[in-house]
């Protein structure tokens, strides 16, 4: 039996992906390894949303060809599905470039690849009924799971490359989604983050061109077993706002919002094809704490899009400072071809643009920083159940989440305590804020799982 070697990069739809594909090929006797040296086969799920994720997609792929320069490697998702013509030419060393819309065909690329053929794989989606969505092993910490329930994206934001790279709206069946909750619900998975571009446009796709995402969460909530649902990526201008009470009627979906404004500043907005307004994101978070006391809500910002000013990037400030948003994440413009905004400057202005956006990064991370820390010490003092991600070495402590805390965005909890299991939820009550993340105490007794 050969064995292959998964290096996954980007977002967690990718991860997604690339346990899908573990399973494919163990379906063809593969063993999945930990080990790049003893690999057959070297996959690297590569991430091609912006310039920096692609750097680091090659510079992964070389050092991994490098450490085992015998072993069959392919470039797979993102970036081989958007530039597979210039990786044909450029990696020489790459075994297979395979894209990411349909994954039963690693099959025959991998089978072409060990009879000595170099293959470009780029198959069109299937039928979505034939869609292949099985797993086995998750690449999460234990006791946490990715569940994707749709892909691609109708927004077309101006400065973003998903569309061309993931294609249109594609929603998962229902029923499939559902049975795949159960599975991982009877895997003791006790977190089922639920993925997509945007969760809100789940069945826009569809012949009504309505979205059926509540339909969709009051059956995940219908289900039976100890776990909890975390909602990932809500577009602001498509927020249902009929979930703000639902989430505070069912505990069962954390009171966690992740919504993606990018900016504050209208004219910018505008720009990136968005319709909110900072008056009206403002209204939505004062919507969201009135109705749900104990919600936490993330963002992320965008610096440096063309026509960001400072007086636009002021905007932003003054945004953050009103909202007082628990966790922030910025990224700067990154100038993608093929997208609405690219021609909207140069490259000699974005390079200058790109260098003041950095600044504004440091500006806003200052800004946010004693923001994150107040909104921490509300927890101080309090009990939450924490689940347990892994043990740290030599120590009696633990690193783990609640439900202020999404996987690798956030920062973590550290828990101090004998006897304690990753993919276990614990008890605990939080007895201080150190830096980013919280420290807790077991409450006696009070393991899960």
């Amino acid at each position: 039996m050969k064995k292959v070697y998964m290096e996954n990069l980007g977002c967690s739809k990718n991860q997604v992906d690339a346990e899908t594909l573990i399973k494919l090929l163990e379906d063809d006797q593969f063993i999945h390894t930990e080990e790049v040296g003893e690999a057959d086969l070297i996959m690297v799920n590569t991430c091609g949303f912006i310039e920096s994720a692609r750097q680091q997609s090659i510079e992964s792929f070389f050092s991994l060809h490098e450490a085992n320069p015998g072993a069959k490697i392919i470039l797979s998702g993102c970036m081989a599905q958007r530039y597979a013509k210039e990786l044909e030419q450029e990696l020489g060393e790459a075994s297979a470039i395979f894209g990411n819309r349909d994954l039963s065909k690693i099959h025959e690329v991998v089978d072409q690849i060990f009879t000595g053929e170099r293959v470009v794989s780029l198959p069109s989606y299937p039928p979505v009924e034939n869609e292949v969505y099985e797993r086995n092993e998750l690449l999460s910490f234990p006791g946490s799971a990715y569940l994707k329930i749709s892909e691609g994206c109708n927004h077309w934001c101006s400065y973003c490359a998903i569309p061309l790279i993931r294609g249109a709206l594609r929603s998962k069946p229902m029923q499939v989604i559902l049975a795949e909750a159960k599975d991982l619900i009877g895997r003791g998975i006790k977190e089922i983050n639920l993925i997509a571009q945007d969760l809100a446009a789940y069945g826009t796709d569809g012949p009504e061109k309505m979205s059926k995402f509540m339909q969709l969460l009051e059956a995940l909530v219908a289900l039976e077993g100890d776990f909890s649902i975390r909602l990932l990526y809500i577009h602001p201008d498509a927020f249902p706002r009929e979930l703000i009470p639902f989430i505070a009627k069912h505990k069962k979906v954390l009171p966690y919002f992740d919504i993606p404004f990018q900016h504050a500043d209208e004219q910018v907005l505008r720009s990136m094809g968005r319709t909110g307004t900072k008056e009206s994101y403002l209204a939505l978070i004062e919507t969201i704490r009135s109705t749900v006391p104990e919600a936490v809500i993330r963002s992320t910002i965008l610096l440096g899009y063309p026509g960001e000013d400072e007086k636009a990037f002021a905007e932003v400030l003054d945004f953050l400072s009103k909202a007082k948003l628990d966790w922030v994440g910025s990224f700067t413009y990154s100038r993608e071809e093929g997208t609405k905004a690219y021609k909207l400057r140069g490259e000699r202005e974005h390079k200058k643009a790109n260098k003041v956006a950095q600044v504004h990064q440091q500006q806003l991370q200052a800004l946010q920083a004693p923001i994150t820390a107040a909104s921490l010490k509300r927890f101080v003092g309090k009990e939450y159940e924490v689940l347990i991600e892994e043990l740290v070495e030599g120590e009696d402590l633990a690193i783990g989440r609640m439900y202020a805390q999404a996987p690798e965005v956030d920062g973590l909890t550290v828990v101090v305590g004998r006897s304690l299991k990753p993919g276990q939820k614990v008890l605990c009550g939080i007895r201080s804020v150190n830096g980013l993340d919280l420290e807790a105490l077991p409450v006696q007794g009070a393991v899960h799982g």
